[in-house]
């Protein structure tokens, strides 16, 4: 993984890790999972930087969280559901050599 921050333009947190990450002149690749999509791999290696859990980076408010009756599903099930639904994805993730943080507030991006 290089510097990487999964991004949505659409929301104002994920859009303020990107403009302090640019402030600060650090370089990264923009990946709008939201069009590009997720592979399951990805998430895995997601899950591994971040030293988390896959829930802990889900959106459990999505209606497509509660739709699917995600609640009480494996990891692996999890895993291929935010695959083929990446809203699920908590945003903004910002990874950096190998480690990663959710930018919640958007300032967390700065600390990796």
């Amino acid at each position: 993984m290089s510097n990487t921050l999964y991004h949505n333009p659409r929301c104002s947190k994920s859009r303020t890790a990107k403009q302090l990450l640019e402030e600060k002149s650090i370089k990264f690749e923009v990946k709008e999972y939201l069009k590009e999509g997720l592979s399951q791999k990805e998430i895995k290696d997601l899950k591994n930087a971040l030293g988390l859990n896959v829930i802990d980076f889900t959106r459990v408010k999505e209606s497509v969280f509660k739709e699917n009756d995600l609640k009480n599903v494996t990891e692996k099930e999890l895993i291929a559901a935010m695959a083929e639904n990446p809203i699920l994805l908590e945003r903004p993730i910002f990874v950096k050599n190998k480690k990663a943080t959710i930018g919640r507030p958007p300032e967390k991006v700065l600390e990796i």
